[in-house]
């Protein structure tokens, strides 16, 4: 028996999707029904923002947010500023502090850069492109998309080996931005350092984390308090993708590390 069949799944409504470059390796439970994707949603706003900046309408280091701070600054949540308001707690690069108002900003800075609303933008820019169909922004662009576990695991395909989006711009994305600074991992304490991407965050030696043991420390991806996550692990070749019924809670800190070694134990 396969280590991905002997894990005890939830039982409330829940749904995983596993791809590797070429196509979808595994999937079970309810994969065509949207969920919430609550904090993976930064993860697409990033995207759309990297798209901005290949055409010349954005530049990462471009000022917004707080004094000092860049648009680099806010998607690695090296601003400074809050979680949900504009209060600054830090200065620029000092600390990791998670923060979905930054993402709101990254997200208004675009709309006036491109002179269309974020919404619209991400839909044409990268929804539409990677034939992310069921897939909509309600709200935040920090939190609020909704769609399925299948356009979740064709979105880690694409982040795995690009062929819509700029190669070089996703590896800075996935690549750790202001190094060494330390902070807290929502969910799972503080990490020092608690390494970040461009809104992605990066595993590293963080421990505990929401990956497996076995996924490597350049794994990245996003997970999210509606009970939603995807990693992208390149040594491995694979993405997997879990959407849920059920908030982020210590179901979810117990079960997806072991289901991650599962899927990597049964598909690397």
């Amino acid at each position: 028996m396969s280590a991905f069949a002997e894990l005890a799944l939830p039982d409330f409504p829940h749904a995983v999707a596993v791809t590797d470059a070429t196509g979808v390796r595994l999937t079970h439970g309810e994969a065509t029904r949207s969920f919430r994707w609550a904090s993976v949603t930064k993860l697409l706003t990033s995207t759309a923002t990297l798209v901005a900046v290949s055409r010349h309408l954005v530049d990462l280091d471009d000022a917004a947010g707080p004094e000092g701070a860049t648009v680099r600054h806010l998607l690695a949540h090296a601003s400074g500023v809050a979680l949900d308001s504009g209060d600054s707690l830090s200065a620029p690069g000092r600390r990791r502090i998670y923060s979905n108002h930054g993402i709101e900003l990254v997200a208004r800075h675009v709309e006036e850069a491109t002179g269309t609303d974020f919404a619209s933008w991400l839909e044409d820019t990268v929804l539409v492109p990677l034939g992310l169909s069921s897939v909509l922004l309600e709200g935040s662009p920090a939190h609020g998309a909704v769609g399925t576990v299948e356009d979740l695991a064709a979105f880690g395909r694409e982040l795995l080996a690009p062929t819509v989006l700029d190669p070089h711009l996703v590896a800075e994305a996935t690549s750790v931005q202001f190094p060494g600074l330390p902070g807290v991992l929502p969910g799972f304490g503080r990490q020092d350092p608690n390494d970040w991407g461009l809104a992605f965050e990066i595993r590293g030696q963080k421990s505990p984390h929401w990956t497996g043991s076995g996924n490597s420390p350049g794994t990245f991806g996003h997970f999210g308090q509606s009970g939603s996550f995807l990693w992208v692990d390149r040594e491995a070749g694979l993405a997997a993708a879990f959407l849920g019924a059920e908030r982020f809670g210590e179901w979810a800190a117990e079960l997806w590390p072991r289901l991650s070694d599962a899927v990597l134990a049964d598909l690397r």
